[in-house]
């Protein structure tokens, strides 16, 4: 199966790695494409991750992968919050992807704009209904990711697009979205490449957010059926342009 795929776009949990394990060949597979010439980008809809941390993760189980190859959803944000100028947010954020945030003006108390990501026990009463009151006055809403549910880190568990959603729906509001499906976070990923995008592949495992934004994006896209995947996802009227049994299998291309 020869292609003219130049750059290849990887999701990280569910295509490189799932629950803290790298896949068996995942590291391998990224240094097999090094060598054939082929652009590597890391297109994640995390947002606890900082750019930096997630590549000391990935580095950890064996990868070898740059900081400038890794888009996270908290980079994505706060890239596109930054030309906003905004006068002041107050970001819903855990982890390390605060960091991504540096240099905003931090105002819990009077934002121009609420940033919603994984904020874990941050989404309490007391801060949910704070926020409604301050949308609710005028501030604006930016939502990280859209997922609802996640299986990442072992049980399911609610996640930042539930919490976004919850509230653009009882502020009656709109929100804007950033992570996957959505086109900012791929046009960000594509602008720091060379090619042309009938050049560039996807590699996700979920239709909702990797193969419906890949789609959307005009790039050719890769279902694995690890991570998130349900054969149910077949089913749908989105449909990627390859299925794999794993990650390993995009050698074929080459």
């Amino acid at each position: 199966m020869q292609t003219e795929f130049k750059a290849i776009l990887f999701d990280i949990d569910g295509v490189l790695e799932f629950q803290g394990q790298a896949y068996p060949g995942a590291p391998e597979l990224l240094d097999f494409l090094r060598r054939k010439g082929i652009i590597i980008r890391i297109l994640t809809n995390s947002t606890l991750k900082s750019r930096k941390h997630c590549v000391a993760k990935l580095t950890q189980r064996g990868f070898h992968v740059r900081q400038e190859e890794v888009i996270t959803a908290s980079y994505a944000t706060a890239k596109y919050l930054k030309t906003l100028k905004p006068k002041s947010c107050w970001v819903m954020l855990n982890g390390k992807g605060i960091e991504e945030f540096e240099g905003l003006h931090f105002d819990p108390d009077s934002p121009e704009y609420i940033v919603v990501g994984d904020y874990r026990e941050g989404f309490n009463f007391d801060n949910m209904n704070k926020a409604l009151k301050l949308l609710l006055t005028g501030s604006k809403l930016i939502v990280m990711i859209p997922e609802k549910v996640d299986h990442s880190l072992g049980s399911v568990e609610l996640t930042v697009g539930a919490y976004g959603k919850m509230l653009e729906d009882a502020a009656g509001i709109k929100a804007t979205w950033i992570g996957k499906p959505n086109k900012y976070i791929f046009e960000v990923t594509l602008d720091t490449l060379t090619v042309d995008r009938k050049n560039v592949l996807m590699v996700g495992d979920r239709v909702a957010t990797d193969i419906i934004g890949a789609k959307a994006a005009g790039i050719k896209s890769v279902l694995v059926k690890t991570g998130e995947f349900k054969e149910s996802d077949l089913n749908g009227d989105v449909q990627p342009d390859y299925v794999f049994d794993a990650v390993r299998e995009i050698e074929k291309f080459f």
